[in-house]
């Protein structure tokens, strides 16, 4: 069967037309912050048939350190032996998907184009549209390979920005820095993972989840979305803009919808927000805060 391979989003249907040809990797990343084990439980409880489990914390984040925010991203050796006991080859159609509208499949969509994989694309509509269809779910593990060779890769190909970078680009005028967090958080009217609330001066907001229909999480369409982003960017060069969120997870997210609507891979600060308030000498805008009234 000839298909195309697909680079950011997949369809059910393709994904189903894949996965019969047996020259597909499943992958699923469904994960909740506020329970990190309820991915691992739903994993167990069903899955897509042949679809191995990636735990955000464990397979796509490294160890917390000092300054790094809460999902560091994973060592590169050890982010190529999880890609060799997956059976992932540069040759793989590699389907990744979570709950339903991509927030957690899509960091690792970053990591594994980060990696020179390609060929990998998010399920649309997740988990859900792929129950919706009424298509075969299973309780069983794939086993991984008898064999593998771990890849030998460089280091992360796409761009990435560390604060310090940050820092400097904050200033200029031509670059954009786009927040991928709730605009609530956003404004610092709440913060329930970071000691501080609020974002980096001079950020533009831009919530992950308008990238998708709330009613469906599939994805909006292309030019929809191309629109929104190049509104927000007001000419300035796309590949030049610096992603952030709470932890470089979502992040992702609205990296993954701005390639879907043809813009060229923007960067990434995989520390994000955690790392930039980790050190209270760093500047913060917090917009609640300003407008809160003084104290009589």
């Amino acid at each position: 069967m000839g298909l195309d391979y697909r680079h950011t989003l997949i369809s059910v249907e393709e994904a189903q037309a894949w996965i019969a040809t047996g020259r597909a990797v499943v992958i699923d990343c469904r994960f909740e912050l506020a329970d990190p084990d309820a991915g691992a439980a739903l994993y167990r409880a069903a899955h897509l048939p042949g679809a191995f489990f990636w735990d955000l914390e464990r397979d796509l984040s490294g160890p917390k350190g000092v300054g790094t925010g809460r999902h560091p991203l994973p060592a590169i050796e050890a982010f190529a032996e999880l890609i060799a006991r997956s059976a992932i080859t540069p040759q793989t159609q590699v389907i990744l998907y979570d709950e339903w509208d991509g927030m957690n499949a899509a960091r690792a969509w970053w990591m594994l184009h980060a990696c020179g994989y390609a060929a990998t694309a998010v399920l649309d509509g997740g988990f859900r549209a792929w129950r919706s269809a009424k298509l075969p779910v299973t309780k069983e593990a794939p086993l991984p390979p008898f064999r593998y060779r771990v890849p030998d890769l460089p280091g992360w190909r796409l761009p990435i920005v560390e604060t310090e970078e940050v820092v400097v680009a904050r200033e200029r005028t031509d670059v954009l820095l786009i927040d991928a967090r709730a605009p609530d958080r956003f404004r610092g009217e709440v913060e329930p993972f970071d000691p501080v609330p609020g974002h980096i001066p001079g950020a533009v907001n831009r919530f992950f989840r308008a990238n998708v229909d709330p009613a469906t999480g599939r994805f909006r369409a292309a030019t929809q979305l191309r629109a929104e982003f190049e509104t927000l960017l007001a000419g300035r060069d796309p590949a030049q803009a610096i992603h952030y969120c709470g932890s470089g997870v979502t992040a992702c997210h609205n990296l993954l919808a701005w390639v879907h609507a043809g813009l060229p891979m923007a960067r990434l600060y995989p520390g994000s927000w955690g790392a930039w308030c980790s050190d209270p000498s760093r500047p913060v805008a917090c917009p609640a805060r300003s407008q809160q009234a003084p104290d009589s």
